[in-house]
């Protein structure tokens, strides 16, 4: 019972599967980038407001 094929078995998913996780993934890592940019817009507006109120 010799195996010719020596590739592993096929994920029941396919290469589909691999594509859709790594658009999902990019598309998570995409909106946490923009929240943290948000944060960031927001924190150095406070920074400039505050200066200007004494």
């Amino acid at each position: 019972m010799d195996r010719k094929n020596s590739s592993p078995p096929q994920r029941p998913g396919g290469p589909d599967s691999r594509e859709d996780r790594l658009k999902a993934a990019l598309k998570a890592n995409i909106a946490r980038r923009k929240a943290q940019a948000r944060l960031r817009q927001a924190g150095e507006a406070d920074k400039k407001t505050g200066e200007t109120e004494d």
